[in-house]
């Protein structure tokens, strides 16, 4: 079953990962990031106070931001994301209690792997997709493309070497949305006082996706 929040996740198609310094500093990222379109958020738990800024952020966009938690590595600090908000999961590697804690409270649950065989038990523990990190460090698109061959029934998140220069091969590649990291959330614009390069950088983003969909036939719905 395709739920809403896959379908939001795929109709954006990036997946900010958010890291920053304060909740100060994340707060204006996540203000830059939706002003220029991307409604999707993935806060990390490197970010201090990741959890009250979960809270907070769900409280002041509501439904207009669909929120998620990235490096999870642990069952507590998945229950304690979604109870502030998170509505999918994200952890850099495979964490079974992750997944089925996630699962429980009726989330998505998106585990890293980086090889076939750990891809392959991401999904077979139940991940809704399974991202694929640091996909940079194993040949970027065209890993991406040699692991759906085997396994085309995989939705996979590629991150780490996504930028604007790459983004469009990722997803010729088969990935379902890329999770971009600081080629997009830019916090030293943010500490310059530059919020709108990271404005111009989502708009310039979405529209590579735009592009990309334009010309095959848009999202995907299995």
């Amino acid at each position: 079953m395709f739920t809403r929040t896959q379908e939001t996740i795929e109709r954006i198609g990036i997946v900010p990962v958010l890291r920053a310094r304060s909740a100060q500093e994340g707060r204006a990222l996540v203000e830059a990031l939706v002003t220029g379109g991307i409604t999707v958020m993935e806060v990390t738990m490197t970010v201090p106070g990741a959890v009250d800024l979960l809270r907070e952020l769900k409280k002041e966009y509501g439904d207009r931001l669909l929120l998620g938690s990235g490096t999870v590595t642990d069952a507590a600090q998945a229950e304690a994301t979604i109870d502030a908000g998170a509505e999918f999961v994200v952890s850099p590697s495979l964490h079974p209690d992750v997944v089925t804690k996630t699962k429980s409270l009726g989330k998505l649950s998106i585990p890293g792997a980086l090889t076939p065989t750990e891809a392959i038990a991401a999904w077979r523990a139940g991940a809704d997709y399974v991202k694929i990190f640091p996909c940079s460090a194993v040949g970027g698109a065209s890993y991406l493309k040699a692991l759906l061959a085997p396994f085309p029934e995989l939705r996979l998140i590629p991150t780490g070497g996504v930028t604007l220069q790459t983004a469009a091969d990722f997803l010729k590649a088969g990935a379902r949305a890329l999770g971009v990291g600081t080629d997009l959330v830019n916090a030293a614009a943010i500490a310059a006082g530059r919020p709108e390069s990271v404005t111009q950088t989502a708009r310039a983003y979405l529209e590579v996706v735009a592009n990309f969909r334009s010309g095959n036939g848009g999202i995907r719905t299995a």
